[in-house]
């Protein structure tokens, strides 16, 4: 009787185990996509701006292959620069329809930049602006704005950068909104006329909302390094912390000049490929 009535105890208490709710993977990497798209599209309409203004447009507008002194423009922008107005301004018109650019990216519409000083004059500041512009069907809107502090203990000319933009993602994909604040260190090229050899670090910090919705913060970890001769970030990493959710680290890698970054969520690593 006594071990019967054991044996009834012990299937009860087998029936009541719960079994463990399995653990949920995080491994949502669209943020961080959305994260680098806004980086990638507010740092090309800097570098555009910077050929533009540089007064070397002839060699690199007229270039015909990739050994040449050429630009993002190529031959599918018409650049209006009024140096009688105060501030200065550069229109860059890609025009109304897609034109595919020597980087391999569509663009139309307008880059606007007004300018107190010459880029590499201590103080001078430039604004961008934008009318109607698209980079591959993502629309670019907002304000960019860079003021030139001058040398470094490093020899290096500075420049703090200010961005309050969006980005209305192609078919239908969401709204990124992107603000920012950084330093910029050109560390290479200063020397020369040349653009292409060109190299910056980039440090700081930005918050904003991702095209689903969600907010987020985020915190450059290694500066970020641009080459103007490659269309991507080459290296560095940042912290980016969605509302609700851990934070996810995106590195770019050590330097080469491809398209590809990693994800890491809670350990796991995740590939993502850059546009």
């Amino acid at each position: 009787m006594v071990a019967a009535t054991a044996g009834i105890l012990f299937t009860a208490c087998k029936k009541e185990e719960i079994t463990p709710t399995p653990a949920i993977v995080d491994n949502d990497t669209e943020g961080a996509s959305d994260n680098a798209l806004a980086e990638s599209a507010f740092n090309d309409a800097g570098n555009i701006s910077d050929q533009a203004a540089s007064g070397g447009l002839t060699s690199y507008l007229s270039a015909s292959n990739s050994s040449d002194e050429r630009g993002i423009l190529s031959s599918c922008a018409t650049i209006t620069h009024d140096t009688t107005t105060s501030p200065r301004t550069i229109i860059i018109d890609f025009g109304t329809t897609n034109c595919l650019c020597s980087d391999g990216r569509y663009r139309r519409g307008i880059i606007n930049v007004s300018y107190s000083g010459h880029y590499r004059d201590s103080a001078s500041v430039h604004t961008i602006t934008f009318t109607n512009f698209y980079v591959n069907n993502n629309n670019v809107a907002g304000s960019k704005s860079v003021t030139n502090n001058g040398h470094n203990n490093n020899g290096n000319l500075t420049f703090t950068i200010t961005i309050s933009g969006t980005i209305i993602k192609a078919n239908n994909g969401g709204t990124i909104s992107f603000t920012s604040n950084r330093l910029r260190e050109w560390t290479e090229g200063e020397g020369t006329s040349m653009w292409m050899d060109d190299v910056y670090l980039i440090t700081g910090t930005a918050n904003g909302s991702h095209s689903n919705g969600n907010s987020f913060t985020a915190v450059i970890t290694t500066a970020l390094k641009i080459k103007l001769n490659c269309h991507h970030i080459v290296s560095g990493g940042l912290d980016l912390t969605p509302s609700g959710k851990p934070t996810r680290s995106i590195d770019w890698g050590n330097g080469t000049c491809d398209n590809q970054a990693t994800v890491t969520i809670n350990g796991n690593v995740h590939n993502i490929t850059l546009h």
